[in-house]
């Protein structure tokens, strides 16, 4: 089997294209606009899409919709980095939301923070070199 991609619903989809290739350096892959079935999709990936060892995440957008329940049983999206500060700092230098500064997971050695989407969605940046 192969990881091929997240799915996450958003009310706008531009805002949340340009919160992941302008805060989060993604690119933007592909969109597809369903009209008779009142979806449209937004598929992003680091590089160009065509590495097998990466998913790509997949943004949809139900037309109408303006809001989600979460619920409980979503958790995150997790995010190697380099150097996890200087990442929050850029995301905070670009209007992103860091709800969890740069610092040792509770417990451990490994350096995490997190950030917000414009939909609420979590995402948990790793220093690479760190995770355990």
């Amino acid at each position: 089997m192969k990881f091929l991609h997240t799915m996450l619903r958003v009310t706008n989809l531009q805002e949340s294209i340009n919160f992941y290739t302008d805060v989060l350096g993604m690119n933007l892959l592909r969109t597809t606009d369903r009209p008779d079935q009142q979806y449209s999709l937004a598929f992003l990936a680091y590089g160009s899409g065509n590495n097998e060892n990466q998913g790509e995440l997949e943004l949809t957008y139900n037309y109408g919709v303006h809001q989600y329940d979460h619920g409980g049983f979503y958790g995150h999206i997790a995010l190697g980095v380099e150097d996890v500060a200087l990442t929050c700092q850029k995301i905070k230098e670009k209007g992103g939301k860091v709800t969890r500064d740069a610092g040792p997971v509770k417990g451990g050695n490994t350096i995490i923070a997190f950030v917000e989407d414009p939909n609420g969605y979590k995402i948990e940046l790793i220093q690479l070199g760190t995770h355990q």
